[in-house]
């Protein structure tokens, strides 16, 4: 069965971008200067730890509309901490895209958008949360 292997994240300001996922989650970036385009490779953790790396690609078009509908898949992270997570985001200027809910039985689940527009899941296991 197919599973997601790789994620990319499409930045207008890659800079920016990158100083947001390096401050809230504590991934790493490098160039990587064989593309053709401007790519940088995403490490999100160890190898050895559950969970895929990714890229970020400069957005060859526009940011998507505040508002508008998700037309893509939306990767969403696992965190210890959904409120020290959303706090930290929205301090290096993330948004709320949908406020925090219960997913009953599963844990708390927020989207916000990142800096550049795009929409990021964020859950935290608790399986008491109603």
């Amino acid at each position: 069965m197919p599973r997601p292997i790789h994620f990319e994240i499409h930045a207008a300001e890659p800079a920016r971008a990158i100083a947001f996922y390096e401050t809230v989650f504590g991934w790493s970036f490098k160039k990587w200067d064989a593309a053709a385009w401007e790519y940088w490779v995403i490490s999100t953790g160890p190898a050895n730890a559950p969970g895929i790396d990714g890229g970020l690609i400069k957005r060859m078009g526009p940011a998507p509309a505040v508002g508008q509908p998700v037309n893509a898949f939306v990767c969403t992270l696992g965190v210890d901490a959904l409120d020290a997570t959303l706090a930290a985001a929205l301090a290096a200027g993330a948004s709320i895209a949908l406020t925090k809910m219960p997913v009953p039985g599963v844990g708390w689940l927020a989207y916000i958008h990142d800096p550049e527009g795009n929409i990021l899941g964020l859950m935290q296991n608790d399986p008491g949360a109603k």
